[in-house]
């Protein structure tokens, strides 16, 4: 890609002849200034129209819109995730066997062919949907690395894996809903960071210098937890996010207080 610091003469030549027919053009620094955000944003089509001399992309009286190429692969970064979350719904209602690639690239508007530009498989995309879990479960344990563990630490970490996870309430749903496809699917590195998660997890439940009583307490706490929004399926499903949530921080409370 060009450089944002230079801008060619002729995309000077014709921002002065789109202002003389009364379209919006880009001034050097303004351009600069788009160039640099698209570049950052990872968007490859508003940099390519700012470095081809086009209107503004923020519009205004005759200022044109780019088409897009036949078939032309959706920028990735947030596309990957508005496919995730669109196939996460549909697996919930008509179940992972039950769709169809194109329909998830019909519910997105755009061709078969781009989606296989983000995602080569129909297991690829359950697996992305399964690691987001992943990232809950990481991202919790966290704060755990350093030092001793007591009560008011651990009910501190299911406070926060509760929020993570209730945010995620869909997913628990569609693997509930999806249990025998995700069996199938087998990944090494998936495995290992399984165990690893589960490992720590064993770990902390078995130090030695937290005394048997608050162990018990802090697996049945994440228990607790882990039993009412992933084992339950749809048993919650009618209830908000905000009252479970409420319920469940005070069952954790409950068991974690001496």
């Amino acid at each position: 890609m060009q450089a944002s610091s230079d801008i060619p003469a002729d995309v000077k030549t014709q921002a002065t002849t789109q202002f003389a027919a009364g379209v919006p053009f880009i001034s050097d620094s303004d351009l600069k200034a788009q160039l640099r955000k698209a570049n950052r944003e990872g968007d490859v089509t508003r940099a390519t129209a700012a470095q081809d001399g086009r209107a503004d992309p923020r519009g205004g009286p005759g200022a044109r819109k780019a088409e897009p190429a036949p078939d032309q692969p959706p920028q990735a970064g947030s596309t990957r995730e508005r496919i995730l979350d669109v196939a996460l719904d549909l697996f919930i209602e008509k179940g992972f066997d039950g769709t169809s690639l194109r329909e998830i690239a019909a519910k997105l508007g755009f061709t078969k062919a781009a989606l296989y530009y983000h995602y080569a498989s129909k297991d690829d995309i359950l697996m992305a949907l399964h690691m987001r879990l992943h990232d809950v479960g990481r991202d919790g344990l966290k704060q755990l690395t350093d030092g001793p563990v007591s009560l008011a630490t651990w009910e501190s970490l299911v406070d926060t894996l509760l929020g993570q996870m209730l945010a995620q309430r869909k997913l628990y749903l569609m693997h509930e809903r999806n249990q025998a496809a995700l069996d199938k699917l087998h990944r090494k590195d998936h495995e290992a960071e399984h165990e690893d998660i589960q490992q720590r997890f064993r770990q902390m439940l078995a130090d030695p210098a937290i005394s048997l009583r608050d162990r018990v307490r802090m697996a049945s706490s994440f228990g607790a937890v882990f039993s009412v929004l992933f084992m339950a399926g749809d048993a919650f499903e009618g209830t908000s996010t905000q009252e479970l949530g409420e319920l469940l921080r005070q069952t954790v409370h409950d068991i974690l207080t001496p």
